[in-house]
């Protein structure tokens, strides 16, 4: 080993010093940068190497350090943590968030609810039984009957509207999907070029994780990550990313809650060959709203917004038919009264309910004269077993206790997924402290890796200007 090599020596160290006081500053820099994971650089020594002949007597100390990479300090197990729980919360906060809103629709209890205006129905048909031949109680129990009406048909209208609002949502979630999708694609592709060439991929690395984050809060989805850098992301167990290609979703079936049955139920299906196929969501947001979305089934187990209207229309029924029934009935002479409500037989009850008659002299009160009979038997519904009140109530009990265990369901959720990102956080983000002891710890090492270049420029200048000059 030459007294020159020493200055090589100096020099990988300066280099080495000078590289991770570098990724330390970038550590810094990026110190805020959502999803910026810290990175450290790694010190490798620089053996000796092997002699050139058999008789060289080479060296026996090594030739400096230089920096072997660059690491990005995550953890692959945390990621994917971040990215299940993540996929649970979306999920489970679509549905609190419509049960939500649904339960804002129905304002039960209250004044303006569909309890009080039939309480106040019934207690219009107890006044006409009190007094059969009095027009103004008959008016009072028209407006009645027209207010019942409109609550009914308001009611199932937000829910027809939130219904609507829920199917754009998921066209622009599909949308937000198909966008990310293609973005991975891409980054892909960005960051295998660069891992082949040896560069540093890092940060584009942290640029992927932020969107496949994103796709598992949207999709449910999973990642799996390969030596070349790239990333293949599932949705339901099927690519929508492999390598540098991204297949695209959409949104299939009807357009209206009274539309979106059967086989045209609202689902998610591929835009590829062969073209139409379901796409089954693990979780994210996306599975949230189309849950929300489903058709109602016979068990009472549909979806939230299909059922709500069921129970609309199944209301709207039993009021016009238990009113009706009575009403209908037979007086002593033989003749009967007109129906209080119809019914279209197309289009939903609850929204083509209406009140049948416009004046008081079309009210069948009883028997005729001062007898208020059949009023009175009307005003008796609301009390009596299974009664337009009894499945109304059961309904908004029901809407209730769904919407408070959604709630909670969604908080438990949110909370493990906040613990799973506290705990990716704690990995991958910077400590400010932390860079600051290491640059100073690289500043002194390159200051140290100096010190040593002078110690041997002086011995080089003491070998080739003072040599053989001694006594002169």
């Amino acid at each position: 080993m030459s007294t020159f090599s020493g200055l090589s020596t100096a020099l990988t160290a300066l280099t080495a010093q000078r590289q991770a006081l570098e990724v330390a500053g970038q550590n810094i820099a990026n110190s805020n940068t959502v999803g910026y994971t810290r990175q450290r650089a790694e010190l490798q020594s620089v053996g000796s190497g092997q002699s050139a002949t058999m008789f060289s007597q080479g060296s026996s100390v090594g030739n400096g350090v230089q920096v072997s990479g660059i690491s990005r300090l995550g953890d692959l197990f945390l990621d994917a943590r971040v990215r299940t729980t993540t996929s649970s919360a979306a999920f489970l906060a679509a549905r609190s968030e419509a049960y939500t809103r649904l339960e804002s629709t129905i304002a039960e209890p209250g004044t303006n609810g569909i309890a009080a205006e039939l309480d106040d129905f019934w207690a219009t048909w107890q006044d006409v039984s009190n007094n059969p031949t009095s027009a103004a109680a008959g008016q009072v129990l028209i407006e009645s009957a027209n207010s019942v009406q409109r609550a009914i048909s308001t009611g199932y209208s937000a829910v027809s509207t939130q219904w609507d609002q829920t199917r754009a949502k998921a066209d622009t979630l599909v949308s937000e999907i198909n966008t990310t999708a293609a973005s991975v694609a891409e980054l892909n592709e960005k960051i295998r070029s660069i891992t082949v060439s040896g560069g540093n991929a890092n940060e584009l690395i942290d640029q992927r994780n932020v969107l496949t984050t994103s796709l598992a809060s949207l999709a449910g989805a999973t990642v799996r990550e390969y030596p070349d850098g790239t990333a293949d992301v599932n949705i339901g167990g099927n690519s929508i990313v492999s390598g540098i290609r991204a297949q695209k979703l959409a949104v299939a079936g009807g357009t209206t809650v009274t539309g979106a049955t059967g086989t045209d139920a609202v689902r998610v299906v591929w835009d590829r060959v062969p073209a139409g196929t379901t796409a089954a969501l693990g979780g994210g947001e996306l599975a949230g709203v189309l849950s929300v979305l489903a058709p109602a089934d016979s068990q009472g187990t549909g979806g939230l917004l299909a059922e709500a209207a069921a129970s609309y229309n199944a209301l709207a029924t039993k009021v016009a038919t238990s009113v009706n029934t009575i009403h209908e009935s037979a007086r002593a002479d033989g003749s009967t009264g007109g129906p209080i409500f119809t019914i279209s037989a197309t289009g939903p009850a609850a929204l083509t309910l209406a009140v049948a008659i416009t004046d008081p002299s079309e009210i069948n009160p009883g028997q005729g004269g001062a007898d208020g009979s059949i009023a009175d038997a009307i005003s008796q519904i609301g009390s009596a077993a299974g009664s337009p009140d009894e499945a109304w109530s059961s309904f908004v009990v029901a809407i209730g206790v769904k919407s408070k265990a959604a709630t909670q369901s969604a908080v438990v959720a949110e909370s493990a997924r906040a613990t799973a990102d506290n705990l990716q956080l704690a990995q991958t983000s910077v400590d400010l402290d932390e860079e600051s002891v290491n640059m100073l710890a690289f500043q002194r090492s390159y200051q140290g890796a100096a010190r040593v270049m002078t110690a041997i420029d002086e011995m080089l200048d003491q070998l080739i200007n003072r040599t053989g000059v001694v006594g002169r």
